[in-house]
């Protein structure tokens, strides 16, 4: 019913171990079918990160992976990865947020949990490889592992898996790599998956439904202080730096005439978020940025390197040259977020990224 989506999959028949990753999303349920279908022997592996249910999905998701894995006739495991991923990304997540940074925990938990924990214990129950439903792709060229775009453009997700390993990739599968989203729902649709009209989900995944703020009170408390002006006129004030992102416009409660106000700076030690009105604000645009543990994934290039880079998910690429620990833009980039991402890319290779530490003077410093 669904070969002629297998074909474009690129993937052959086998009879070989693999466990999944699932979710309760129509993507890893769509996953787990496909690498069914073609002969593997599938198990599947939902993850459990979060104690706290409140405003999660979790207990619904499991209810979905459980129906999924009943109709397609393979096992089905929980794994609990709740202390480390305490330990090891979220306990990272708040102390980036106490100073000042905006940081991305969906990355973290790829690079330590789900591409080293649960890929461990893929490896452990006897599979050759952890598959999972990310719109990503894998090629492998002699004996070195390239990570690549997805042919959704609108959904690949190769920005937040720039921290891949060549041990990751020689075990992982991506069976959606060359399969459109609408695609994948028509497959869902086709062997009447219970999870075909289910929405993806967004946002971080702890916080689930919460209001940002209201989730991280119990754990970093108020701080609040003056928002002032690039001239230092006071205008309203904050309630901690860290509920703050760069560009940042809704929350602010400030009104009044003219243009909306936006987040232009943080000056974390006299605690203070500096606004500014218009959101093509001068003191919004960098047209270079420092970076920190930069990773490149199948090897190591000559620096300088021009090509292309993202510095959130969904932007265009754009043009830049890295070099060191400093890159530096062909057009200026707005709002340029420490704690944040950079990743690079040649054509559709993703050659890597590494962690944004400051940007470098904005357009309305330099005039």
């Amino acid at each position: 019913m669904i070969d002629h989506f297998l074909e474009k999959t690129a993937l052959e028949s086998s009879t070989a171990t693999v466990v999944v990753g699932m979710s309760g999303g129509v993507d890893s349920s769509v996953t787990a079918a496909i690498l069914k279908e073609l002969g593997y022997d599938v198990i599947g592996i939902l993850m459990k990160n979060w104690e706290d249910d409140t405003g999660c999905s979790i207990e619904q998701d499991a209810q979905d992976v459980a129906r999924v894995a009943s109709m397609l006739g393979i096992p089905f495991y929980t794994a609990h990865f709740a202390q480390k991923y305490k330990d090891e990304v979220f306990s990272s997540f708040l102390e980036d947020l106490k100073a000042g940074l905006t940081p991305n925990p969906d990355i973290l938990c790829n690079s330590q949990i789900k591409f080293k924990y649960l890929l461990d214990k893929a490896l452990s129950l006897g599979a050759e490889s952890l598959a999972t439903g990310h719109y990503a792709a894998i090629e492998k060229d002699n004996d070195l592992y390239t990570l690549c775009r997805a042919a959704d453009s609108t959904k690949d997700q190769t920005y937040f898996l720039y921290t891949a390993s060549q041990r990751t990739l020689s075990h992982t599968l991506f069976p959606l790599a060359h399969l459109l989203k609408s695609e994948v729902r028509q497959i869902a649709t086709e062997l009447k998956l219970p999870v075909a009209e289910k929405k993806d989900s967004t946002g971080i995944c702890f916080i689930g439904e919460r209001k940002f703020t209201e989730f991280l009170k119990p754990y970093l408390g108020l701080s609040p202080g003056k928002m002032i002006t690039l001239e230092g006129e006071q205008v309203g004030e904050h309630s901690g730096l860290c509920y703050y992102t760069i560009g940042q416009r809704r929350g602010l409660g400030i009104g009044g005439e003219g243009q909306a106000w936006f987040v232009v700076d943080k000056d974390v030690e006299n605690n203070l978020l500096i606004v500014a009105q218009g959101a093509d604000h001068a003191a919004l645009y960098a047209d270079e940025l420092y970076i920190k543990d930069l990773h490149w994934i199948a090897h190591t290039p000559e620096l300088p390197l021009t090509c292309t880079a993202k510095i959130r998910y969904r932007q265009e690429d754009q043009s830049c040259r890295v070099e060191g620990n400093r890159v530096c833009f062909t057009q200026p980039q707005r709002a340029i977020t420490a704690g944040q991402a950079i990743v690079f890319y040649q054509g559709k290779e993703c050659l890597g990224g590494a962690t944004i530490v400051a940007r470098g003077p904005t357009l309305y410093e330099k005039a």
